[in-house]
């Protein structure tokens, strides 16, 4: 797996990375894990989820495992923290 560090939080369940992933002859940097669905922003718990997201991995490195597919130019693939699966810690949503 190829590690990466997460610059920036955009929601729950989307983040961007440096450097960027190359997937299927596509790049990018935005990343969409696989195993969770968070709430929006806009809702009752969105901003909940974002700084629970923000808190464990801005600035840090996680791990892209398996891609899947790229949806609206995020890929959509596994994420590991510190050897845990990052849907994990958001089993709840």
């Amino acid at each position: 797996m190829a590690t990466f560090s997460v610059t920036k939080v955009i929601d729950g369940d989307t983040f961007e990375v440096n450097p960027g992933w190359k997937w299927n002859n596509q790049t990018g940097s935005i990343v969409r894990p696989t195993g969770y669905d968070a709430p929006e922003l806009g809702s009752v718990f969105g901003a909940l989820a974002k700084d629970q997201l923000t808190r464990l991995i801005l600035g840090k490195q996680v791990e892209l495992g398996a891609g899947y597919r790229i949806d609206r130019g995020r890929l959509v693939c596994d994420v590991f923290v510190s050897g845990k699966r990052l849907s994990e810690y958001f089993s709840r949503y």
